[in-house]
């Protein structure tokens, strides 16, 4: 059984105030954390679908044993980035996919574990915390068709999820899995992932000056 990670790390951040594929918690990389999650939990490879500031991204993460997929459409919302990832899969020899944005810091290996475990061309399985659903999703090779063609805006295979009944696996005894949308938003617990202090050259998306700070930013879209 080949269960391959799908790490979705296209968005620009806006209202974080940088793509968090290149936030950092000591020095290293949110792409580059949940890639090694990823790895704990026995996903092999790694697939990183990158799409704003996707040559900074290669520049600074540790990308080179990964499957990298560039998504043109990343603007248009997470399902794009989905559908681009779940299109490489079948030349990957993968009987099943686990799903993870780069947004959520606070979900550990033992909980992608959780869904490794269950893996199977016909499974189709989310984690939850205190009963409302989150990442990782596992998607069995049976599914995936259909995930992708239902995967559209910044709303990724929810609705697939939600009328195909996935399986509820609860996590949060050993995750937090809470979406980053802006600094506001980060785990609070102190063994969880803390980002480092903004750095001055990381790109900005939109059209701020070079005095923008990510925790000044006001609400807008998030296309990831």
């Amino acid at each position: 059984m080949r269960v391959v990670g799908l790490l979705l790390a296209a968005g620009a951040g806006r209202r974080f105030g940088a793509p968090k594929a290149l936030v950092s918690s000591g020095g290293v990389p949110w792409v580059d954390r949940t890639c090694a999650v990823l790895d704990a939990a026995g996903c092999d490879p790694v697939v990183v679908v990158l799409g704003a500031s996707a040559p900074e991204v290669r520049e600074r993460a540790s990308l080179a044993r990964r499957v990298v997929v560039d998504n043109p459409d990343w603007a248009t919302g997470m399902g794009s980035s989905l559908r681009a990832g779940l299109a490489v899969l079948p030349g990957l020899g993968a009987d099943a996919v686990v799903v993870l944005p780069v947004d959520t810091p606070g979900v550990t290996a033992a909980a992608v574990a959780r869904l490794v475990a269950l893996a199977s061309r016909t499974a189709l399985a989310r984690a939850s915390y205190g009963g409302a659903p989150g990442h990782p999703v596992l998607i069995g090779a049976d599914h995936w068709a259909g995930a992708a063609a239902s995967a559209t805006g910044d709303a990724g295979a929810r609705g697939y999820l939600r009328a195909h009944r996935a399986l509820d696996v609860p996590c949060g005894d050993v995750a937090d899995g809470a979406d980053v949308d802006r600094p506001e938003d980060l785990p609070t617990a102190p063994d969880l992932p803390q980002p480092d202090l903004p750095r001055p050259d990381l790109p900005r998306p939109g059209p701020r000056g070079p005095g923008f700070s990510p925790r000044a930013a006001p609400p807008a879209a998030d296309p990831r």
